[in-house]
């Protein structure tokens, strides 16, 4: 066993010894939008800073926990928050959650994130199901010794983001009067925001929404096999779009804003899916 596969084995007996349930899917929950956790039901919360070789979450909205229970009569475990690239972790770091989520059963991923439209056909407060995406960090979790025990040296990108799950999504979306849209995103490092140059030239790529997060987790995810669910709550329009500077505080702020349709969003994906 590799070091690096020694660290997910630990976090996951971690946990296990906890008594935690079973989970059946994942969810990972982006900038503004961690107030989700809040309704897991029989929820507990464990600090990543608690589990072996998981490091703090250093960004204002990302909590840096597990929460383990049931969400609508679904077994869950959420991250409330995540690691970023551009806090110093390594591509390994970031993705060491997902892993271990992973080797506790789920099944599936839903990963959330706030965005920023390139697509100038997007609102602020739209929600994008994430149909494919441009990896612009110049970074995989994958790089160097492959971890046979989770998956292949060379897994396969094509169908990254699970089709059947988007277009439940879609359909709770209609179902609850809100307009979803479906789109590329494209991943920075950060954690600057991009220039209106870089936005202009990933819009001619064919990117939809940017942001600083997602693509290590969801490479992460499809080398074990999970099902991928994509979402990006659009939380201001990218650079050289509109006039005004870009700032963290509006993105948490749409956040705010956005959480009642983001959580019946999520409820309603995880009682209609198939997982």
């Amino acid at each position: 066993m590799g070091y690096e596969m020694k660290k997910v084995e630990e976090g996951i007996n971690f946990l296990q010894e906890k008594g935690i349930p079973e989970p059946q899917v994942g969810l990972i929950l982006g900038s503004g939008l961690g107030e989700l956790a809040e309704e897991v039901e029989g929820g507990i919360r464990i600090p990543f800073t608690d589990v072996p070789h998981l490091p703090p979450s250093t960004v204002p909205g990302h909590s840096g926990q597990f929460v383990v229970g049931e969400l609508n009569s679904i077994p869950v475990i959420m991250m409330q928050g995540r690691y970023h690239f551009y806090e110093g972790y390594s591509p390994q770091e970031l993705v060491r959650p997902l892993r271990i989520m992973g080797g506790l059963g789920i099944k599936a991923v839903i990963i959330t994130n706030a965005a920023g439209a390139v697509n100038v056909n997007f609102n602020v407060g739209d929600f994008m199901f994430i149909r494919d995406h441009i990896n612009f960090m110049g970074i995989n979790p994958l790089r160097g010794a492959n971890l046979e025990e989770l998956g292949p040296r060379f897994p396969d990108m094509s169908k990254a983001y699970d089709e059947d799950l988007i277009q439940t999504g879609e359909e709770v979306g209609r179902q609850n009067g809100k307009i979803t849209r479906k789109g590329v995103y494209t991943a920075f490092t950060g954690p600057c925001f991009e220039t209106p140059a870089e936005i202009k030239m990933v819009g001619r790529w064919g990117a939809d929404a940017v942001g600083m997060s997602t693509v290590p987790e969801v490479i992460a995810a499809r080398h074990m096999g999970l099902r991928v669910l994509g979402i990006s709550c659009i939380t201001n329009m990218a650079a050289g779009t509109l006039p005004q500077p870009l700032s963290h505080e509006e993105v948490m702020e749409v956040g705010e804003q956005v959480k009642p349709e983001f959580k019946e969003l999520i409820k309603g994906i995880l009682v209609q899916g198939v997982f």
